[in-house]
């Protein structure tokens, strides 16, 4: 039986380490016949995902902070692999600083550098993405449930989530006339590198697993099997919606 992504080329941004959730995005693309690439921000994570990745050919560096960037790296994947169909934007950013206390003590700058990294980069990568995705083709995103509820510490990180998503809807109007499906998903707390910049983190965690279904929090692999779906031909009817991975968590 042929799999889900058979033939499909995408396109994975954001892996810092094993435990991310776009590797538990890229592993559950890979188990369903997906061919893929990898963008990295610096020679650090290019290091890390040596780790991880044995053919260096398939690393692209990519800085979402510079359009220019995100630019030039996309003419190499085209020229390197073609038109490709799907991409998974996992990337976000906020100073340490940001995500405590209070958010009226958050800096101009803090807040704008979050908002950058972590929402507008989401539009940059559309942008170029049209001259390489091809039609159709999807875009999924990952967000989380701060964006809507005032989680302890989050703060300019759930703002620019809640940002976020307002694109994801926007995307999804106007990517349509390029057969390009916008979508996000909302995962639970899962303890990434990412969730450890957040003061009391673990608390966060805790609150979390507690609230779920069953008692026991989501994985990267199960938000992985949702973005498989998102970028597969079985959702070709969800365009600009925020998909829930966070088992429940969001109910209560």
């Amino acid at each position: 039986m042929e799999k889900l992504l058979s033939g499909k080329k995408i396109l994975i941004m954001g892996v810092a380490n094993k435990r991310s959730i776009a590797w538990g995005c890229a592993q559950a693309m890979l188990d369903n016949g997906a061919e893929l690439i990898f963008t990295y921000q610096n020679a650090r994570i290019k290091k890390s995902l040596l780790r991880l990745i044995s053919d260096e050919e398939r690393l692209v560096e990519c800085d979402v902070s510079s359009d220019d960037s995100i630019k030039n790296a996309f003419a190499a994947i085209k020229e390197k692999f073609g038109k490709i169909d799907g991409i998974v934007h996992a990337i976000a950013y906020a100073n340490r600083d940001e995500l405590a206390g209070d958010i009226m003590n958050s800096s101009r700058e803090g807040y704008a550098l979050a908002q950058d990294i972590s929402a507008f980069s989401l539009i940059a990568v559309a942008k170029y993405g049209i001259e390489i995705l091809n039609n159709p083709a999807s875009i999924v995103t990952l967000t989380y449930f701060g964006s809507e509820r005032a989680i302890p510490n989050y703060n300019v990180m759930g703002v620019a989530k809640a940002a976020l998503e307002a694109n994801v809807r926007y995307l999804a109007r106007d990517m349509a006339k390029y057969g390009v499906r916008v979508n996000a998903i909302s995962a639970g707390a899962i303890k990434t590198l990412a969730v450890t910049g957040v003061k009391d983190h673990g608390d966060l965690l805790r609150i979390s697993e507690e609230r779920t279904v069953d008692g026991k929090s989501v994985t990267t692999n199960e938000v992985g099997g949702a973005a498989a779906f998102l970028v597969s031909e079985l959702s070709t009817g969800v365009v600009g919606d925020i998909i829930y991975v966070d088992k429940g968590v969001h109910l209560i």
